[in-house]
């Protein structure tokens, strides 16, 4: 998924990712792509891994907003794997539209055929892609592709690209593990 992400990114990019977790992504976009990299997470151990790694890093909880961010400050900001875990979603994607031009967000589909059919069957998704077990999962929000795309036309917001986690690029609501999308304002 790493790569699809990359894929969206113009080379000597202001990058701001949000839930950067260790700084991974951002310490390849910084080598491979000569991107101005800054990330936030909420984890102490994490901004003590990017850090290590040279990336310039926020301790901060993305409920609360990028209050610390100017519109449009950045060219992209990044969401990977984060929505499904806020308290407030749609505030979080309405303040990377703000801080960014352009915003990239990924998701676990649980609207896969896997999620499905254990739902199908009385038990509680367990997936490579949503390895927790119900009671220690960290993701509050259930998402699919289709509810995504529905989020962002009620909202006014334009869908760019659509890269998905999928073998085969056909009916990604039911296929695709994981949900990439960039997206963007739309003009009004």
């Amino acid at each position: 998924m790493r790569n699809k992400i990359i894929s969206f990114i113009p080379p000597h990019s202001k990058i701001l990712d949000l839930g950067c977790g260790n700084g991974e992504l951002l310490t390849v976009l910084k080598t491979s792509k000569k991107c101005h990299c800054y990330g936030v997470d909420i984890n102490y151990d994490n901004i003590i891994s990017c850090t290590q790694r040279g990336i310039s890093v926020f301790q901060g909880n993305l409920d609360e907003g990028l209050s610390g961010f100017s519109d449009q400050s950045y060219d992209v900001v990044i969401l990977s794997q984060t929505l499904q875990q806020v308290q407030r979603p749609l505030f979080v994607i309405e303040e990377m539209l703000r801080v960014g031009k352009m915003a990239i967000v990924t998701f676990p589909n649980f609207a896969h055929w896997k999620t499905r059919l254990q739902l199908f069957f009385g038990k509680i998704p367990q997936t490579k892609t949503l390895p927790y077990f119900w009671y220690d999962t960290p993701n509050i929000r259930v998402i699919s592709i289709d509810s995504f795309r529905t989020l962002c036309d009620e909202k006014n917001i334009e869908i760019v690209k659509e890269n998905h986690v999928t073998p085969i690029a056909i009916v990604p609501n039911l296929l695709a593990t994981r949900g990439v999308f960039l997206i963007e304002k739309a003009n009004e």
